[in-house]
């Protein structure tokens, strides 16, 4: 490796391409995880002035030392460094918690328009993980209440140091709790988001082992992925706002959802790329998108 920062980009990606690595944790493809990796050890920002940068010794070793655990231990990025940067912000994340990366993020800070017609008072956050959704929603909506509900203890103190890096320990609270479960919540809310875990069995024992690494519990949705979404569905009308707006996500599941749940209706929002899996339903209708589902 060389000594600037541009030759030491171009060497880590000849070195993730050569590897045929997994991507999909904050970056899609070999160049944006070297430039995230080399710029996320010196601190350097992203333009074209640091490409002329030395690194320093202490850094390249540093460098080499995560390009080679990335390499032979498959381990995402995220991971090696300790945080991940999520709709332009920064989160702290560690083994054990699932790496922020949901689209609903984009529908965020679209504004959730047209269907949100007016900014949120309150916000619902189920199986909020490391906070990212939550925080990225008091953020844009500063007047906003925003409370996050999740069931895993490591998440939980990842959250809470989350939040009080983003300042929000008086807008955002952060309560424990199973969403299969009754909700420890109360009143309605204007706007929810849900990125359960969702990935059926066949698709589970088919993933990465980039992906292998991050908790089952915060990837598996039982064996048909609507384990925990059907739940939520089920406890919805109880907390939705008639002119509130729920957003899921159920990736690849979203044709099971849809024979379990003929009368759900969802809203496929544009501009999202083809198999996401996101949906919208508003709250004037939450009475009929939870119908009962169908068995089997």
């Amino acid at each position: 490796m060389s000594g600037t920062i541009g030759a030491l980009i171009e060497s880590v990606h000849a070195s993730f391409q050569e590897a045929k690595l997994s991507f999909g944790h904050g970056t899609d493809n070999a160049w944006d995880e070297a430039v995230a990796l080399v710029l996320g050890v010196t601190g350097l920002p992203d333009d074209n002035q640091s490409l002329t940068e030395v690194v320093k010794p202490d850094q390249h070793a540093e460098i080499r030392n995560l390009v080679d655990r990335r390499i032979s231990e498959r381990m995402p990025l995220a991971y090696l460094l300790g945080r991940c940067t999520y709709m332009g912000l920064d989160f702290r994340v560690e083994p054990g918690v699932v790496i922020p990366r949901s689209p609903i993020g984009e529908l965020l800070l679209g504004g959730v328009s047209p269907w949100l017609r007016e900014p949120p008072s309150r916000v619902l956050d189920l199986c909020a993980g490391t906070g990212c959704l939550g925080i990225l929603a008091a953020h844009l909506f500063p007047e906003s209440e925003v409370v996050l509900l999740e069931i895993d203890e490591r998440a939980c103190r990842l959250a809470r140091a989350n939040i009080a890096d983003h300042g929000f320990e008086d807008q955002v609270r952060l309560l424990q709790g199973d969403v299969t479960l009754p909700w420890p919540v109360s009143g309605r809310f204007d706007l929810i988001m849900a990125n359960p875990p969702y990935v059926d069995e066949p698709d589970l024992r088919a993933l990465p082992p980039e992906y292998l690494k991050e908790p089952e519990s915060g990837l598996a949705g039982g064996h048909d992925g609507l384990s925990v979404i059907t739940p939520i569905l089920e406890q919805l009308p109880h907390f939705l706002g008639n002119r509130g707006v729920f957003v899921g996500e159920v990736g690849s599941s979203s044709p099971v959802l849809l024979r379990r749940f003929p009368a759900l209706n969802p809203i496929w929002p544009d501009g999202l790329e083809a198999g996401e899996g996101v949906f919208l339903l508003e709250g004037a209708a939450s009475s009929s998108h939870t119908a009962r589902p169908r068995s089997g």
